[in-house]
């Protein structure tokens, strides 16, 4: 192990070792390493720091020359969160889309798989999978990000998730403790409130937690959401109840807790981050997940100093901290002696084909079935009716079919579109009209994301049908509105993969 800067007394390390910081380069900076040698044990990585494959192991070589027991963390959950190709769009169709095919072998390869890619870049900490039960469909944070609205086949694939990825060797996060499923605020944004009964929570929420805990999950990362029904005060982040009472004492997790991002508006637009960190540690959170938003020395250097100060004033006993550094240290342990990864088992293909499965395709009624579908030989237009991306997914990383036909149908022109100003229908019908503009006289492939939830994109799609029956629409979030087009595909998330599978369907290439 490396050896700590001398001068650094305990309690400052300890501060130190239970911070996850972000940063800004695709190289270190110099403050980031001079923490690591004072004691900073954890470094949470996102796309801006990811420029290829070869760069990130060149980064990770860089912190780990500084402390070689460091823990390289990430959110890459594949589907629409990636980091590892958050300019491309992911090579694994997401959770959602797992869910859809409900073959947990298959989970369980594909986890295997996007474990065993971030393990030879360096990376041996991913806060995933999403655990969340998505049972409220105006979610506008988790949706495709979840397997589904069923519990058990949210556990069973939770599960599989779990042990498939860490079976490559890197530490599973289970996420967002109790969780974040039945919400229609973004945590990112304001502070969601779960407003369901102890037993509601008992059979839907957690049996994806007592999965992930049953087949071994390293860490657990918790959620900035109100629970009345646990706790009517705090926040499931700063929640003794929620996270010493709930998931230590009652479901018996002894793993590492990580809490999401303390920059999230939820956190630090009602406690501030420094008073929010001293509350999670003290009341039963391990790791403090900073970064998303602020990466800089000042920044860890506010939080360590806090929660230095709340020990010296009694506010959280210093006994508390140094477990919670311990559990740092000991998921650090299990990650340097998991070894290197070993050669893919399952092809690097399996992403594409988990997202081939994934696919649901549905034929307009009175206009035959899919199997009658004639696939397009002549370049059409693509109408991509594009919502707001959430923080979680980035508006940098591309979605879509387009490029995939693009690439099979050269010739293929393609417009975005959005609600813009003014009234959501009259937004939607000036939307639809602008597309059937542009399109011309080539057929039309109308993409959306989550129909369900925006009204003025359901209102577009009805110009477009009304026009042009002959549209195909393609559903790149969760399929919630009814099927319509002359072929309705519904991908189950938005990944490039997702992408690359609609297209094979609407051009007809062989391998589907």
């Amino acid at each position: 192990m490396t050896t700590l800067a001398s001068g650094t007394d305990t309690l400052t390390r300890d501060a130190l070792t239970v911070l996850q910081p972000g940063f800004t380069g695709t190289t270190a900076p110099d403050w980031l390493l001079r923490r690591l040698g004072e004691g900073l044990a954890s470094v949470g990585l996102f796309g801006r720091n990811i420029a290829s494959p070869g760069q990130l192991a060149a980064l990770t070589a860089q912190l780990r020359a500084e402390r070689d027991d460091v823990l390289v963390a990430i959110d890459e959950e594949g589907g629409d969160v990636t980091r590892l190709e958050v300019r491309s769009g992911s090579s694994f169709p997401g959770n959602h889309a797992l869910g859809a095919v409900d073959d947990v072998e298959l989970t369980h390869q594909v986890a295997h798989e996007l474990g065993r890619r971030l393990a030879s870049c360096g990376v041996n900490l991913n806060w995933a999978p999403s655990a969340d039960v998505n049972s409220d469909p105006r979610n506008p944070v988790i949706g495709v990000r979840s397997f589904g609205a069923d519990t058990e086949l949210a556990a069973r694939h939770t599960a599989a998730y779990v042990t498939g990825l860490q079976s490559a060797g890197v530490a599973a996060c289970t996420k967002h403790f109790p969780g974040h499923g039945d919400t229609a605020v973004d945590s990112h944004h304001a502070l969601p409130r779960v407003d369901v009964s102890a037993d509601v929570l008992a059979e839907r929420e957690l049996a994806p937690f007592r999965a992930a805990i049953a087949a071994g999950t390293r860490a657990v990362m918790s959620a900035h959401i109100l629970v009345p029904a646990l706790d009517p005060d705090r926040p499931a982040t700063l929640s003794h109840r929620i996270l010493t009472g709930l998931l230590r004492d009652e479901l018996g997790y002894d793993g590492l807790i990580v809490t999401d991002g303390m920059e999230m508006r939820a956190i630090a637009g009602t406690y501030g981050i420094e008073r929010g960190s001293v509350l999670a540690i003290a009341a039963g959170a391990d790791a403090i997940c900073v970064g998303g938003g602020l990466a800089d020395d000042a920044t860890v250097l506010r939080l360590r100093d806090a929660l230095v100060a709340a020990v010296r004033a009694g506010g959280l006993p210093e006994e508390r901290l140094a477990e919670a550094a311990d559990r740092v240290r000991a998921l650090a342990r299990w990650a340097g002696a998991a070894g290197s990864p070993a050669e893919s088992t399952h092809g690097t293909e399996i992403g594409l084909h988990a997202a081939r499965r994934a696919l649901t395709v549905t034929a307009a009624p009175g206009l035959g079935s899919p199997d009658t579908f004639e696939p397009l030989t002549e370049p059409p237009y693509v109408a991509a009716l594009t919502p707001v991306a959430n923080i979680a997914v980035g508006d940098e990383t591309p979605w879509g079919v387009a490029a995939e036909l693009i690439h099979l149908l050269p010739g293929t022109v393609t417009g975005s579109f959005s609600a813009g100003g003014g009234p959501e229908n009259e937004a939607g019908e000036n939307a639809g009209r602008a597309a059937l503009q542009a399109a011309g006289p080539r057929r039309i492939v109308a993409v959306v994301r989550d129909e369900h939830r925006h009204p003025w994109m359901a209102s577009a799609l009805d110009a477009l049908l009304a026009a042009r029956p002959d549209t195909i629409v393609v559903e790149m979030g969760v399929p919630q509105a009814a099927p319509r087009g002359a072929l309705h595909i519904a991908t189950h998330g938005a990944a490039r993969v997702c992408g690359r599978a609609a297209a094979e369907v609407i051009t007809g290439v062989p391998g589907l």
